[in-house]
């Protein structure tokens, strides 16, 4: 058989829009087209796409149209976003009176570079019905070069194409979207569903090309802490927990799905999730604390409602927050030797350095191969100073954790100012290999520090080699809390936005304690929390530890509630307790009451934010394979987060969070398939 030529052609069928009714009709227009993926051709439903400047905007759906009404005439810069892609910008589009202007289709290009931006100028497209986006010829010439007689074989041979039992399959392509010829004689081919992205080449620390045990990286540490039950109030009327205000798993799995893969479940914790948002609850005038509720039927849970139990901290302006003593401890080890460790660290202590006031001092110890003070305590006044220092970090050596953080306590406790902020700030991929390597070894040689009132911030970097366990017992134990940087948004989310909060704690050793009534409650569960178990005896023992709040932060809590037939009135009654560090550790309680009658008859009347709370502990119950999720799917949670993007348009977090599930649907779609034995 003489093989001449191979055409692939992807066709992209487009979606004619009908005329649409609109109670501005006269006066607006309207902007539709489609986003798909540049590489495989795939539609992207869950894309953002926003008129810059403004709060209009919508979603992709499932095909990847959207059609975004009532716009105002007038000229616009639309921005496309999507996680794991470049941005792109369409500038200058400028749009008429009962205009409908068509963009046709916009395709999205991967990166792992959060900043990464494609900019274009607005053109209008006439997309015609069966058009041929994408043409691959192979020549006579070629194809003798290639020692291959076989169509099959050669179609094999071309990039993106697969063979699954004898059927020829061309990535990106839908049904009846492929065609090859030879010779002018066309045959057809199915796309396979996308696969998970490879590991990306990285220096594995175990050595090798390849992750063990099959994971997408080498040397990643996570604890498993297992899934809370039902609890029946006849056995356990009272739920108790330390508060968490650490919202590090988000943001970790958050760089496993840029990077193209899934998770590993125990790298996934609820409340984690569900705290990593700002839920606008309105902050306290008088007391400490401010306790909010809402309630619904469980959208996602079974025979059951589901209650949020808001809680905010008083907020303290940044002019009258306490001067600052930090201490950095920045792990300069051989790990941390790549951009998104050590050069991720020195962005994020840049951008704290330049919010700090004059009134604030920093001092800087490293550590590798051992560990040792590079900066005494240093004004801001002198910033020039101190940012020479962290430009100057280099990587190198071994990891002695242990003895970096000795020399860094050492200097806050020789620096220490009563009345001030006293901190340390651990910078690190947590992986130590020198001296104590474990978070109770080490916590036990500084314990006198935290006594005398040095808290602690633990801020993780790093995904390949990546101790989670260490960091993060760290962070609770050390009086402080424990965060994760992945990219420089959010680095300005923990050192600026939030850095008052971050530096100030208003409140220590806070616990909570729900008392349920077992007349009206048969049974209960609290979605998270597992690692911050007290138990119920210890609620009012004032050496029991607790958690930490900083100032204006707040803490969400959601419990799934079987109610007892025909419950009314008061239900449970909430305790919160901790010392004031203001008054010498005082310590306070505060009780508020849940009512039957505050808890809605629909999940969807429920606000925004309910809502998105419900939906980011179910996304993490499915990631962590919870047994409370079994059967869930992650197609049955996308619609529900897409309408959070339509009643909340332009909401950075509701975006990216959006553009997260869709993702890990289809790495979570690609896995059942890769498990199931299919191409």
């Amino acid at each position: 058989m003489s093989v001449t030529r191979i055409l692939i052609p992807i066709l992209i069928l487009m979606l004619i829009f009908g005329t649409l009714s609109s109670i501005n009709a006269g006066s607006t227009g309207k902007i539709i087209g489609k986003v798909f993926e540049a590489k495989s051709g795939e539609a992207l439903p869950g894309v953002a796409v926003v008129i810059e400047g403004t709060k209009i905007g919508t979603m992709t759906k499932p095909d990847g149209s959207f059609i975004i009404l009532n716009v105002p005439p007038g000229k616009y810069d639309l921005v496309i976003r999507f996680i794991g892609y470049k941005k792109l910008t369409i500038k200058d589009l400028m749009l008429k009176v009962d205009d409908t202007y068509n963009l046709g289709i916009l395709k999205l290009e991967e990166t792992i570079l959060q900043s990464a931006e494609t900019v274009v100028t607005a053109e209008r497209s006439e997309i015609k019905l069966g058009e041929v986006q994408n043409i691959r010829s192979v020549t006579a010439d070629e194809i003798e070069k290639t020692q291959i007689d076989n169509i099959d074989k050669l179609l094999q041979s071309q990039t993106g194409t697969v063979n699954s039992n004898g059927e020829i399959h061309i990535r990106g392509g839908r049904t009846g979207e492929i065609s090859y010829q030879v010779d002018g004689v066309e045959r057809k081919s199915f796309s396979p569903r996308l696969s998970p992205a490879p590991p990306m080449g990285q220096w594995l620390p175990h050595g090798g090309t390849t992750p063990p045990n099959g994971e997408p990286y080498s040397g990643a540490f996570f604890k498993h802490h297992g899934v809370n039950p039902f609890v029946f109030t006849d056995d356990d009327r009272y739920s108790t927990f330390a508060i968490d205000v650490d919202d590090a798993s988000y943001s970790v799995t958050r760089g496993y799905i840029d990077r193209g893969h899934l998770p590993p479940a125990d790298a996934v914790r609820v409340e984690e999730f569900v705290n990593f948002f700002n839920y606008d609850y309105p902050a306290p005038t008088r007391d400490r604390f401010k306790a909010y509720t809402e309630g619904a039927p469980s959208y996602f849970g079974q025979n059951c409602d589901l209650v949020r139990i808001g809680i905010k901290g008083q907020e303290i302006d940044t002019q009258d927050r306490k001067p600052a003593v930090l201490t950095f401890v920045i792990d300069v080890s051989g790990s941390m030797g790549i951009d998104t460790r050590l050069g991720l660290v020195k962005k994020a202590l840049r951008i704290l350095v330049d919010n700090l006031r004059e009134d604030d001092k920093v001092g800087i110890a490293v550590y590798a191969n051992r560990g040792r003070k590079i900066l005494d305590h240093t004004s801001i006044k002198d910033k020039a100073e101190i940012l020479l220092a962290i430009d100057g970090l280099r990587p190198a050596g071994s990891t002695f954790a242990e003895e970096g953080l000795k020399i860094g306590y050492q200097m806050a406790s020789e620096n220490f100012k009563k009345g001030a902020i006293n901190r340390i700030i651990l910078c690190s991929d947590g992986v130590a290999n020198v001296g104590a390597t474990g978070p109770d070894q080490i916590l036990a040689e500084i314990k006198k520090y935290v006594e005398q009132g040095i808290t602690l911030t633990t801020v993780g970097f790093g995904m390949n080699n990546y101790n989670d366990v260490l960091m993060e017992k760290l962070g609770d134990k050390g009086n402080g809390h424990f965060a994760y940087v992945d990219n420089l948004q959010q680095a300005r989310r923990v050192f600026m936005e939030n850095l008052t909060g971050t530096l100030q704690v208003i409140a220590k050793d806070v616990k909570i304690q729900v008392d349920f009534d077992p007349e009206k409650v048969l049974s209960y569960r609290l979605l998270g929390y597992e690692n911050r178990d007290v138990e119920d005896d210890k609620f009012r023992d004032d050496k029991e530890d607790g958690g930490e709040i900083g100032a204006g932060h707040d803490v969400t809590a959601l419990y799934e509630i079987k109610f007892r037939e025909g419950a009314r009135g008061k239900y449970a009654t909430v305790f919160i307790r901790h010392k004031d560090p203001e008054f010498n550790d005082e310590v306070s309680e505060l009780s508020f009451p849940l009512k039957r009658e505050d808890i809605s008859s629909t999940f969807e009347n429920r606000s925004v934010d309910f809502r998105l709370s419900a939906c980011a502990a179910q996304f993490a119950e499915i990631l962590r394979e919870s047994y409370w999720a079994k059967g869930e799917s992650l197609d049955d949670l996308l619609p529900v987060v897409q309408k959070l993007g339509s009643d909340k348009p332009g909401d950075d977090d509701i975006i990216e969070f959006t553009a997260m599930v869709s993702r890990t649907k289809k790495l979570w779609d690609a896995k059942e398939l890769l498990t199931s034995g299919e191409d």
